[in-house]
C-alpha cells in the first residue's frame, strides 16, 4: 500500500480514482474487482481510496499492475478530518475521474470537487440498514445538496434509477443504468469437485447456503427462521436438511444463538469468510438471499452462473435478475416466514425440480448477464464524460 503523504507523478492513461468505505470483502467491492481485472490496462489507470482501510488479502484479488490503494484511517464516529485528508491526496492524484459509490463514499465527492477533479461520478449501489430503499429523509437531503456537483450517476437496479430520477430529481440524461456482470468462466458449474464441506455432509443432504457478510441488513436471521420451521416440517424426508452460511461481521455470535434457540444448531454451518466462493456455491443445493435491501447482487449472479437455483427476497434488482418464470415460487417478501419455506420446501425430496431450475438460472444468466457487456458500459460511461469535459489524460 502506498502511503497518503506518497507522491504519485503523472499518468499517461486515463486515471480514475474509485472511493469506498473500505476495500474488504463485499458485493459492491467484488464488483469493482471484476471491472477493475477486465477494463484495458493501455488505457485506464487506478486509485482505490478506503475511507477507512483496506484487506490486503482481499486486495490480491485484483491481478492487474495498475491500481494502487490508498488508506484514509477514518475513526469510528463523525469528524471531517478524513475529508480534508481526501481533499490533499486528490491533488496529489490529480486524477481525470473521480467515481464514489454508495452514501458512505458521496462526501467525498466535496473533496473532488475543491480538488478540482474534471469529471465526478457517483454510483448508486444498494441501501443501509439505517436507509432501506432510500427512505431516510436526512440522507435525501444530502443527496439533493450533492448532486449539483456530480456530473453523473451509475444505478445498478431499477430501484435505485428510479430513486435518484423521481426522489432525488436528477435528470435522466445524468443517469446510466448498468447491471453487474458475472465472469462465467469462474462461476460455472463444477462436476466431481471437492466438497469443503464434506465432513458437515452426508451425501444424501439437501443443501441450502448463502454467502454475504453477516450484517442486519443480511438478514440471516430470517434465513435461520425459516430453515428451523422447514426442519420441523420434514423430519421424515427423503433426504437431511442442512444450511450454510458463509461470511464474517458483527452479527455473526447473535446469529449463532438464534440457531441454538431454534435447535437447528446441528444443522447450521457458519464456514466464515471464504475466498473460493465458486467453489462454495457449487457445495450448495439451493442459494438463498434473504437480504432486507439489495442493489444487484453479486452472489445471486454468481449462484445462476454455478447452475444453482435460487431464492430471493423482493427487494432492490433481486426480482430483475431472476427468470420470470421462477418469480412465482422463488422471490419472496421480507420478513414473510411461510413464503421463505415454501420457497425452500419445494425442493426437498425433489432432486429432478433442483436440476431443472438450476439448468434454468444458468442459460438465464449466460444469456443476460455478462461480465463483457457490463466492462463495456462502464468504459462507454468514463469515455463519454471524459470526451465531454474536454480532459485529456494528464
Amino acid at each position: 500500500m502506498l502511503s497518503v503523504e506518497e507522491s504519485t507523478g503523472q499518468y499517461k492513461k486515463i486515471h480514475i480514482v474509485h472511493i469506498v468505505h473500505g476495500f474488504v470483502i463485499g458485493g459492491l467491492e467484488n464488483g469493482m474487482v471484476n471491472l477493475i481485472n477486465s477494463l484495458p490496462e493501455d488505457r485506464y489507470h487506478h486509485s482505490i481510496i478506503s475511507i477507512t482501510k483496506h484487506d490486503p488479502d482481499f486486495a490480491t484479488r485484483i491481478k492487474t499492475a495498475n491500481v494502487e490503494l490508498y488508506d484514509l484511517e477514518k475513526k469510528q464516529g463523525l469528524g471531517f478530518s478524513w475529508l480534508i485528508k481526501c481533499y490533499f491526496l486528490i491533488r496529489r492524484l490529480r486524477p481525470s475521474i473521480f467515481h464514489s459509490r454508495n452514501l458512505s463514499g458521496l462526501e467525498a465527492q466535496i473533496a473532488a470537487f475543491c480538488a478540482g477533479v474534471p469529471i465526478r461520478i457517483h454510483g448508486e449501489h444498494g441501501w443501509d440498514v439505517n436507509d432501506l430503499h432510500g427512505s431516510n429523509t436526512r440522507y435525501q437531503k444530502l443527496r439533493r445538496l450533492i448532486k449539483p456537483i456530480v456530473h453523473h450517476y451509475i444505478a445498478l437496479s431499477s430501484e435505485a434509477e428510479q430513486y435518484l430520477q423521481h426522489v432525488i430529481r436528477i435528470q435522466p440524461e445524468r443517469v446510466s443504468r448498468i447491471c453487474n456482470g458475472v465472469n462465467t468462466k469462474k462461476f460455472q458449474p463444477l462436476d466431481n469437485q471437492h466438497n469443503p464441506f464434506a465432513e458437515f455432509l452426508a451425501p444424501t443432504d439437501l443443501v441450502f447456503g448463502t454467502v454475504g457478510r453477516l450484517a442486519l441488513v443480511k438478514n440471516q436471521a430470517y434465513l435461520i427462521r425459516a430453515f428451523a420451521q422447514l426442519v420441523k416440517h420434514y423430519q421424515n424426508a427423503k433426504f437431511g436438511l442442512k444450511l450454510i452460511i458463509v461470511g464474517c461481521g458483527r452479527e455473526e455470535l447473535p446469529l449463532k444463538k438464534l440457531a441454538v434457540d431454534y435447535r437447528v444448531d446441528e444443522y447450521v454451518l457458519f464456514a466464515g469468510a471464504r475466498d473460493d466462493v465458486a467453489t462454495v456455491i457449487n457445495a450448495f443445493d439451493v442459494f438463498v438471499l434473504p437480504s432486507k435491501a439489495e442493489g444487484i447482487s453479486n452472489t445471486l449472479l454468481e449462484s445462476m452462473a454455478c447452475g444453482v437455483p435460487v431464492i430471493a427476497t423482493n427487494v432492490g434488482g433481486n426480482k430483475e435478475l431472476i427468470p420470470p418464470a421462477l418469480w412465482s415460487g422463488n422471490v419472496v417478501d421480507v420478513e414473510d416466514d411461510e413464503q421463505l419455506v415454501r420457497a425452500m420446501g419445494q425442493y426437498v425430496n425433489n432432486t429432478q425440480l433442483c436440476r431443472l431450475h438450476g439448468e434454468l438460472v444458468l442459460q438465464h444468466c449466460r444469456k443476460n448477464f455478462s461480465l463483457t457487456a457490463m466492462v463495456e458500459q462502464y468504459a462507454s460511461v468514463y469515455d463519454k464524460n471524459n470526451k465531454e469535459h474536454d480532459t485529456c489524460v494528464v
